[in-house]
C-alpha cells in the first residue's frame, strides 16, 4: 500500500481512537460512576418505581454504549498496530490486498468483501 494512503489511515484511526476514548470518558463520569440518585438529579433519592427504572435503563444503556466503544476501541487499536507491523490492508484470510474503498468504508477490517461473504455464508449454512 502507497506510503502517503497508509497515512492517511494511520491519522484517521488516530482521531477516531481519541473521540471515542473521550466519548468513553464522558459516559464514564457521567452515567456510570453516578448512584442511582445522582443520576436522577434527585439527592434525596425517591423509591418511586418509575424513577428507579428509568435511572436502572439510562445506566444501563450507558454500559451499553460503552462496551459497545471499547470494541470499537479495541479494533483501532488493533488496525493501529498492523499499520506499524505493516499489514494492515492485508486480509487475513486470503492474504490478498483489501482494495482502499473497502478500507475507507470500514477502516479496522482485516478481511476482504468476498472473504466476509464468505465467512458469512458459512455462518448461515452451521445456524
Amino acid at each position: 500500500m502507497d506510503a502517503q494512503i497508509l497515512a492517511q489511515f494511520k491519522v484517521l484511526l488516530e482521531e477516531n481512537h481519541l473521540s471515542i476514548a473521550q466519548d468513553l470518558g464522558v459516559l464514564q463520569s457521567q452515567s456510570m460512576k453516578t448512584t442511582a440518585a445522582e443520576s436522577s438529579g434527585d439527592l434525596t433519592y425517591s423509591d418511586h418505581m418509575g424513577e428507579l427504572g428509568s435511572s436502572t435503563m439510562e445506566r444501563e444503556k450507558a454500559f451499553m454504549f460503552a462496551s459497545r466503544d471499547g470494541v470499537y476501541l479495541n479494533q483501532i487499536e488493533k488496525a493501529l498496530k498492523r499499520i506499524e507491523d505493516g499489514t494492515f490492508g492485508l486480509c487475513r484470510v486470503c492474504g490478498n490486498q483489501v482494495p482502499v474503498a473497502r478500507l475507507e468504508a470500514v477502516p479496522t477490517t482485516e478481511i476482504c468483501v468476498p472473504c466476509k461473504e464468505g465467512e458469512n455464508s458459512n455462518a448461515r449454512k452451521s445456524a
